[in-house]
Parts: structure tokens; sequence; C-alpha cells
């Protein structure tokens, strides 16, 4: 009903509509004329034929005439009243047959279908749209982004440039307008003033003339932009970017911090305050064969496992949870209780063996060069020559046995795998697996889709270019942090809902009721790291919480406060 209503309101507004409306009467008008004149002369040649019909009679032949019906229950019998018969025939032919549907379409049928199209694809929002993110462009990363905003009830708008893109992606459940990106009145019709975040991230160069555009209207605005090179980060922040993502470099430093086989030390993962979220591996250490329970890493050291990784797949922390030889703890504490951790179990699993870079691409080479900010050895595969830069580069093709024997494969601990191909990714894993059961395997994926099946060819972890990036967008608009562990888990924080104030986490009872870990709450500027689940969680606090993305959906559904 709204929506119809909204066609009805483009309808009438249209400058036009009064006009057709006015001209379409007009058609109909001479057609009626005609009709009445044609009504007339039937009954004078009829009358001088010496037959006698009523007038509806002479209405009703005139119609079926001028239609091409011809029943053929009237007729005339001079040859003055066959002509007759055969210019009202062939005025009808042209009158209704051609002219009247062509007026119709014309005047009416066209409009209206616009009418339609614009209430699904509006080319103004209106003027009460206020809190809004703006996304210039529809692709991967802003396609995870709308999803984490609908997920936490977040309002957006997509500006496409093509009409029929906008259809179709409203067909498909998204909120379009439609416009040109580089023309200063589109951003006015987008309420820009109102809005909160603009993102654009198409090329380098469209991205700062959006920037560039959009400032002059909106001095505060948020305005987040990807470049693919380096070199366009401080061009786009000159032209009005707050924020400018590379995300080739953002995927690179995601893979490289998942690049654990050197040691058995802790890696850390990310940080919120004095909370750090890190990973072990558990591989030559004591922990082999123990349950979580039989470690007591949190009554000796207070670490709080929050759970295991098992090739790819995430295993919650149950205490019955046994660890295995490839297993990955993951782990959240604070600074001090992460190298207690290191004092006991660091000196295991100890490799100086370079880690294996498959791609030379920028994903590649920014994955290398936070590798070298860690001390830690590298060797980067890649086929095309021009990319070979010093000996750490190994000129060939990853699926050659050569090329990975001289890159040292059979002893390595690890491979990133970061071409931008996901069907090369996932044959490059298989192949990998295969050769070395042992070796971890960290592999780049472009598309979502493709995430689990990289997990099943045997990647041990799996980050998505399109969640990075959405995750990286969603931060900035929250002024928050969201750290993606993995595709589909993530460490988040939120405002303490009502439901959760002034109980114990025993009687939340939050892991079981969602699948989420409270593992910090932050209250009055002090970070409550690892609570004790006996203690209250205090009213205007924010809690700091990892899970997969059901869980987290569920938490969100189960305590907030709508």
């Amino acid at each position: 009903m709204k929506f119809f209503s909204s066609q009805i309101t483009y309808f009438i507004a249209n400058k036009n509509t009064k006009k057709n409306i006015a001209s379409l009467f007009q058609f109909l008008a001479i057609v009626l004329g005609m009709i009445l004149i044609y009504g007339l002369l039937f009954h004078v040649i009829m009358e001088w034929e010496g037959q006698q019909h009523s007038w509806m009679t002479g209405f009703y032949w005139t119609l079926v005439t001028m239609s091409t019906l011809g029943f053929g229950d009237i007729t005339f019998t001079s040859d003055i009243g066959r002509a007759f018969s055969m210019i009202v025939l062939f005025s009808g032919v042209v009158v209704l047959l051609i002219m009247l549907p062509f007026t119709f379409i014309e005047f009416f049928y066209s409009p209206w279908m616009e009418a339609q199209s614009r209430a699904r694809a509006p080319r103004e929002l209106p003027p009460d749209t206020k809190d809004h993110v703006i996304i210039t462009s529809f692709d991967a990363v802003t396609k995870a982004l709308i999803e984490k905003l609908k997920q936490y009830h977040k309002s957006y708008v997509l500006l496409v440039q093509d009409i029929q893109t906008a259809l179709d992606l409203y067909d498909e459940g998204y909120r379009v307008m439609v416009g040109e990106a580089d023309d200063p009145r589109t951003y006015k019709k987008l309420q820009i003033h109102q809005a909160v975040m603009l993102v654009a991230n198409g090329s380098d160069m469209f991205n700062t003339n959006v920037a560039h555009t959009v400032r002059e209207f909106n001095k505060t605005l948020k305005i987040v932009t990807t470049a693919n090179f380096h070199n366009s980060v401080d061009i786009m922040k000159l032209a009005g970017a707050d924020h400018v993502l590379h995300m080739g470099n953002l995927l690179g430093r995601a893979l490289s911090r998942r690049t654990l086989g050197q040691d058995a030390r802790v890696h850390t993962i990310g940080r919120m305050g004095d909370l750090i979220i890190a990973e072990a591996t558990a591989h030559d250490t004591p922990l082999v064969g123990k349950t979580l329970r039989e470690t007591q890493l949190r009554e000796k050291l207070g670490i709080n496992i929050v759970g295991v990784w098992e090739r790819g797949k995430f295993k919650g922390s149950h205490p019955n949870t046994v660890i295995n030889d490839f297993s990955v703890l993951m782990m959240a504490g604070s600074l001090e209780q992460l190298r207690n951790y290191d004092d006991l179990f660091g000196i295991y699993g100890i490799s100086d063996e370079p880690v294996i870079i498959i791609g030379g691409g920028r994903v590649g080479r920014a994955a290398a060069y936070h590798l070298k900010r860690r001390n830690m050895r590298f060797k980067i595969i890649d086929k095309n020559p021009e990319r070979i830069k010093s000996e750490n580069f190994i000129l060939g093709d990853a699926n050659d046995l050569n090329t990975l024997n001289k890159a040292g494969i059979e002893t390595a601990h690890t491979v990133i795998i970061t071409t931008n191909e996901d069907d090369i990714n996932v044959y490059l894993t298989i192949y990998c697996r295969h050769l070395r059961p042992d070796i971890h395997i960290v592999a780049r994926s472009s598309v979502e889709r493709n995430v689990h099946s990289l997990h099943r060819a045997g990647a041990d972890f799996v980050m998505s270019y399109a969640s990075m990036g959405a995750n990286a967008m969603y931060n900035i608009y929250e002024e928050n942090d969201i750290i993606m562990i993995a595709e589909g888990l993530n460490v988040f924080s939120l405002k303490t809902p009502s439901k959760i104030a002034g109980k114990t986490l025993i009687e939340t009872d939050i892991r079981h009721e969602t699948g989420c870990n409270l593992i910090a709450y932050t209250c009055n500027g002090e970070q409550i790291i690892n609570p004790d689940p006996n203690e209250p969680i205090p009213e205007d606090s924010d809690l700091i919480l990892i899970g997969e993305t059901e869980a987290e959906q569920k938490f969100i559904d189960t305590f907030s406060d709508g």
C-alpha cells in the first residue's frame, strides 16, 4: 500500500502529468465527436435507403464498424451507404487501433511506468532523511558493509548512476537513489547536510572527485574512501577524505598476523584498550593432548582461552575441548598475562624457515612488509618478471613443484596465498595441503561465498577482502573497534544492555544463550579484563565480546534494548 501511494505521489508530482492527461482527454473527445457524427450520418443514409433504426442502433453500428468487429447484422444496400461504411472502417482503424493505443501509452502508461521506477529508485531523498550513510558504488566490500549496517539497524542509501541497475538492486532489497556521482546537485538531493558518513569505493580518481565535491557541502561529514595505490592516499586526504583505506595494505597486514608457525609464542591480532586478543600454536608444546580445563591457564596465568582453531574450524572454549598438535589457541588477556604465557611456552616449536608468500601483488607485498617488521623471513613467488625486486622474490608459477621447492615448501612452517583469483587460491590450497599436511596455510578470499570452499580445501585461516573492508568502514562509522579474527568471527564492543546491567555472567549465561564470550568490559574509564563471573556487570559500561556472526546477531536480538 505504501509503495502504491508513493507511485501516485510521483505520478501526480510530475510536471508533465497534467499536460499529458489533458492531451489524452482531448483525443478521447475527438473520438467521441467522430462517433456522434457517424451515428447521425448513419440515420440520414438509412432513412434515405428506407430503413428505420433507433439512435442506440446507430451508435452500436458505428462502434462495431470502427473497431473492425463487423458483425454484419446491420448493413447498407446502396453504394453511398457502402462508401460511408468504408470511411467509418478506415477512420476507425487509424483512430482506435493505431492512434488510441499510441496516445494511451505515450500520455498515460509511460508516465505511470516512470512513476513506478521513480518510486523504486528515486532521484531525490525525502527532506526528513537524516543520520544515513551514503555509498557511491556497489561491490563486494560495500555489499558486506550494507549487511552490517542492516544488522545494527543503521540507515543507508546506495547511489547508482544507471536506472536499470538501480531497479535491479531495489528488487534485491537495497535502498537506492539514482544520480550522477560527479554532479553537485546529486548530493543536495541525497540530503548530504544531514548524513553521517559517505563511502566512496570506486577507482582512485573517482573517489578523489567524490571527496572533493562532497566536502564543499558538508564540512563535518565523515568521508571514507578506498585506495588501490599508496600514492593516492595523500591525494584523497587533500581532496577532503577523513579516512583512506588502502585495501591491499589492510588485507596484507591481516594475513601476516595469521602467521603463527614460527614458534609457540603469542601473536597479537588486535587490541581494545589494555585488552589484547592473541593466538598461539600448540604444536610441540606440553599443552597437546590436554583439555582446556586441564591446562589451568586461567587459574595460573589469568588468561581467558576464548576458543580453539582446528584446521579453519572455530571451536568454543568448552572445558572439555581437547588441544591437538595442530590446534591454535585464541586467548584474551593483558600484556603481562600474555608475557607470562610466553615465558612458559615460547621456547617450543621454534623455526627460522621463511614464510612462503604466493603472489607478489599489492596484498602479497603488504604481507611481506609486515612480516619484515616482525623480523620474519619470507619468500615471494610470482610469475611476473616485473615484480621480482630482490633475492626474496622467486620467479615462477606456484603450481610448479620445482618453484615451490626453491621457495622451501618442504621446511616452511607457513604459506600465505594472496592472489586475487579465488579459483587459483582454492587450487593452490589443495596442492600445498597435499604436499605438506602439517603446513600452516593462510589464504585470501575476494568474495565471501568462497570462504567455505577455501576452508574445505585445507586452509587454516581465510581472510575475506570484502569483510575486512566492511569491518574497517563500520569501525569508522561507530568510532569503535571491531577486530576481525577471521571470516565470520569478530571481537566487538557494545553498550551494556539494560537486560544485562547489574547481573553476573552466571545469571545472564551469555555464552550458552548466544554463543558469544564476554572477555572484558569498560566502566568509568577502567577496563576489566576477563571479569569475575560472580561480579555484577555495571550499568553505563561497554561490553567487549567475541563471537561468530550468527552469535553476534543472536546477542543483539536477545539482549538489545530495541
